[in-house]
């Protein structure tokens, strides 16, 4: 099981900004490969604190992984390491985009399976759907 990004770096979950990086740069230096030469244990820890600052650094993903953990980042989760959207039924986007009905945009945001979809995410998505809405309308 994959470590807190927060205990990695010795933080509270309510951390600022600032000290997220102060907390970052000490980690870093204290297990740089370049100051450690042959460590393998603490080439794997500079990985870690790296990978926990690439994550809380970014306001999107520090969001997402608020809120999801690492389940955010996984693949089959939202817009994973595959490069795509899964859950997400045989339809596809085109039952997103081109139903008579809003349920299958809620039913999107609010499935399980797309729990790791960001709120963001969502928005594009509802906006792109009031798009389509509109423009189907027109014709």
């Amino acid at each position: 099981m994959a470590r807190d990004y927060y205990d990695i770096l010795g933080l509270s979950k309510s951390a600022s900004d600032s000290e997220i990086k102060s907390s970052y740069r000490k980690l870093a230096m204290k297990y740089h490969p370049d100051r450690n030469p042959g460590d393998k244990k603490a080439e794997d820890k500079f990985k870690e604190v790296s990978e926990a600052y690439e994550v809380l650094k970014d306001p999107q993903k520090k969001a997402a992984y608020n809120q999801y953990g690492h389940a955010a980042f996984s693949q089959g989760a939202g817009a994973g390491a595959s490069g795509g959207f899964s859950g997400f039924g045989s339809g596809g986007f085109s039952d997103i985009f081109f139903s008579n009905s809003s349920a299958s945009f809620a039913n999107l945001c609010d499935s399980a399976s797309a729990a790791a979809v960001s709120a963001a995410a969502c928005a594009l998505i509802a906006s792109s759907f009031a798009f389509f809405s509109a423009r189907s309308a027109l014709r």
